[in-house]
């Protein structure tokens, strides 16, 4: 199925089960990983609300959720710097940390959110990313949580936006 948005044609890249299939999974790896913890999911916004909140219910395990919203996105394109807008007002020392993100391409954004929350002195520090697009990453942190690899093409849909457009599409479509 082709999606018009703002002039361009999008197609389905990723539908809705298997997300919802894979979100799964993650959730039930977290689960196992952080057996018998308490977490602190930490859901960065705008795109990541969707991915954040389907996430959450399938991890057995208590915890809670909190947002932080950061720019890096102008249009269809990176800005290269990250403003924070919002922050955390929570008590992190201690506790583990999961950062929730809808994609991780250049990592410029998470790089960012990686130093801030490290110097709150959290016991752990762990990334949940639904999407990851390698050939675009330019660090080398770990990414503990990938729901799927992706090329490097423009994406949008189930929290991702073109331009604010489109976060409200459940499946994942990719620019044609």
């Amino acid at each position: 199925m082709i999606k018009t948005i703002k002039g361009r044609e999008f197609e389905v890249f990723i539908p809705e089960q298997k997300i919802i299939e894979r979100v799964k999974e993650l959730g039930l790896k977290i689960t196992t990983d952080f057996n018998g913890s308490e977490l602190v999911m930490i859901g960065i916004l705008n795109g990541a609300f969707i991915f954040a909140s389907d996430l959450c219910r399938q991890i057995d395990l208590p915890l809670s959720l909190s947002f932080v919203k950061i720019a890096s996105y102008d249009g269809m394109n990176s800005t290269e710097s990250v403003k924070k807008l919002i922050g955390l007002s929570e008590d992190l020392s201690g506790k583990h940390v999961i950062l929730v993100e809808d994609i991780v391409d250049s990592g410029l954004s998470m790089n960012f959110l990686l130093d801030h929350f490290s110097s709150l002195n959290p016991a752990s520090i762990s990334i949940a990313t639904l999407l990851f697009k390698p050939e675009a990453f330019r660090f080398n942190y770990p990414l503990h949580y990938v729901g799927f690899e992706i090329p490097n093409k423009f994406v949008l849909g189930y929290g991702l936006d073109y331009d604010g457009i489109g976060r409200n599409l459940s499946d994942i479509y990719q620019l044609v």
